[in-house]
């Protein structure tokens, strides 16, 4: 058995997405959410624009999944958590900021937005789970490394949304389906899902910057 093989896909994944990943995980604006001090509203004005998107995407993930018990958990987080808690906080952050509901998209929103829409086009679930996991891991993982939270809520309330059991759990299932997943995948199925794993990991690194300024 090669040392490859006996790697869980979505890590090896991540090992291939290397220095974008942990440039992710460890980007300054990160930091700066941590500490409250992020100029959070030109961030959450681009990044409201891909609730949209992604809830499609999480749409498709239902219908393409390969099992009922997998439909269920992506439904469930679709419905408690994106369009209920997540929705909410983006319009009581963007009131409190005086930000826009629909500024114009900056090139790297676009380009997100983009490659949403290209796997949730292609009804791949491999393909679908590898955006879903770099958009919800990597946050995962900034969030993971703040201690003290911020006191004010634009701040608390988005690093509580990405971190915790649940959003851990989320996270551990998304990782479990590509694991699942992975070992039956020929050839060019795993180069496919990690090129786009890749391109997510990128563009969430670009998005930091863009927000950095």
């Amino acid at each position: 058995m090669t040392e490859e093989s006996r790697t869980p896909f979505s890590e090896w994944l991540r090992s291939r997405s290397e220095p974008d990943w942990a440039a992710v995980v460890t980007h300054p604006f990160a930091e700066a959410i941590g500490s409250g001090t992020a100029d959070m509203r030109r961030y959450l004005e681009q990044d409201f624009q891909f609730v949209d998107a992604f809830t499609a995407l999480l749409g498709a993930a239902v219908a393409a999944a390969d099992t009922f018990e997998a439909r269920v958990a992506v439904g469930r987080f679709l419905g408690q958590t994106v369009a209920d808690t997540e929705h909410s906080y983006f319009h009581r952050a963007l009131a409190e900021l005086g930000g826009e509901p629909a500024p114009p998209a900056q090139p790297v929103t676009g380009e997100f937005r983009a490659l949403m829409d290209e796997v949730r086009l292609s009804q791949d679930y491999p393909l679908i789970l590898a955006v879903l996991c770099v958009a919800e891991w990597t946050y995962l993982g900034w969030a993971s490394r703040i201690i003290e939270f911020p006191e004010g809520f634009v701040h608390r309330e988005w690093i509580e949304l990405h971190s915790g059991p649940e959003f851990e759990a989320w996270v551990g299932f998304l990782r479990g389906e590509l694991d699942r997943l992975g070992p039956g995948l020929d050839e060019d199925g795993r180069a496919r899902v990690l090129d786009v794993f890749r391109r997510a990991t990128t563009l969430e690194r670009r998005f930091f910057d863009m927000a950095l300024g």
